[in-house]
């Protein structure tokens, strides 16, 4: 008998909600039995358009972390009388006592603190976030992680049996966008890094790599791309004033490029770095892979297991390593193809179709159970 699946698709319109469109992109192709009720905040409702006339699109305006979150959606949630829920971030109503999955991306939120928020917000957020987290590992029939990094800390954290949980790693698509020029790097030797810049990103320390570079080779520029309006630009901008003062030269902000242009740039670098302190992924650094840019990484968390020996490690938090690292590739051809190989090769072996077939998987023997 066909089931009602509701999927809370609240982030689709976010930095991960690629996750969830690629998600709902493929089970629209592997389900063609079973109900979907995709629910997002009302501004994003014509985001996401279903092809399959199974899935229809239902407004739930519910911020985050919130007190609706935990009361009025819970209400909504009961009253959609959904078989299964799939919740695709841990913020949720935790005294929903329906069947439900969740997605633990990673465990970010827990083990920072970015600069750029007010202290107490992100400190209350942050004691909300430990309460919620526990309390979904507990509670989630099945929690799906994109690592078995995450697995392996999120088991730890809540306390909870790995059996509970499933791998489901991120898919890479970007090889198949046609790449387009970027005329104002064209002809020019640079370096560069992609997203967003909050302070476990790293970039400052990048900056100083570059920095020391540059005594050797003043032609090689340090290209940031990301936006720098809105929520997310907001590190990005703190990051170019702080450079400035320091009187940094060579660093290029291209603010938000399109895919098209956004892959040339990676094709075209003599290497993409990737300093982060903490990734529950890292799903930028298999992009630069899949265009074709040699990877130099940090060695931290999860980035050697989803680069494998496609990457040039360095130390996040010691510069001299990092450019070191980086002068490696930059610096040698034979490394620099070698990287680039191993680097399409292994892009290649992340699907996001098999992330969804993994996940529907999981859905049906939770529904059996």
């Amino acid at each position: 008998m066909p089931k009602t699946i509701a999927i809370d698709a609240r982030i689709i319109n976010s930095t991960t909600g690629r996750y969830v469109e690629r998600l709902l992109h493929y089970l629209e192709q592997i389900d063609h039995d079973n109900t979907y009720l995709i629910l997002v905040p009302t501004k994003d409702l014509n985001f996401y358009k279903p092809t399959n006339p199974n899935f229809t699109v239902h407004a739930a305006d519910f911020a985050n972390y919130s007190f609706a979150e935990q009361t009025a959606f819970k209400t909504f949630l009961d009253d959609l009388h959904a078989d299964l829920v799939h919740f695709c971030m841990p913020q949720q109503p935790v005294g929903y006592t329906g069947k439900h999955v969740t997605t633990v991306h990673d465990l970010i939120l827990l083990n920072t603190y970015n600069s750029d928020k007010n202290w107490l917000v992100f400190h209350a957020k942050q004691l909300i976030g430990r309460f919620v987290f526990k309390q979904v590992g507990q509670k989630s029939d099945h929690i799906f992680v994109p690592t078995n990094y995450v697995k392996t800390k999120f088991a730890q954290f809540a306390g909870i049996d790995p059996a509970k949980i499933t791998v489901t790693p991120e898919g890479c698509d970007i090889g198949e966008v046609e790449p387009q020029e970027y005329t104002p790097l064209v002809g020019k030797q640079f370096i560069t890094y992609v997203g967003q810049q909050s302070d476990y990103k790293n970039i400052k320390r990048l900056m100083q790599a570059h920095q020391q570079l540059r005594r050797t080779n003043r032609e090689l520029l340090l290209v940031l791309i990301g936006k720098l309006s809105g929520k997310n630009g907001v590190p990005l901008v703190r990051n170019k004033q702080w450079a400035e003062k320091q009187r940094f030269e060579g660093i290029v902000y291209t603010d938000f490029l399109p895919d098209a242009q956004m892959r040339w740039c990676l094709a075209h670098a003599q290497a993409y770095v990737f300093p982060s302190l903490m990734e529950g992924f890292g799903l930028p650094a298999l992009e630069a892979m899949a265009s074709g840019a040699p990877v130099v990484a940090s060695s931290a968390t999860c980035i050697p297991e989803v680069c494998g020996d496609a990457a040039e490690y360095f130390d996040p938090l010691n510069v001299d390593d990092m450019a070191a690292a980086i002068t490696r590739v930059i610096t040698n051809k034979n490394r620099q193809q070698e990287l680039i190989a191993k680097g399409a090769a292994r892009a290649a072996t992340f699907s996001w179709q098999r992330m969804a077939e993994q996940t529907h998987t999981v859905y049906l023997q939770v529904l059996t159970d």
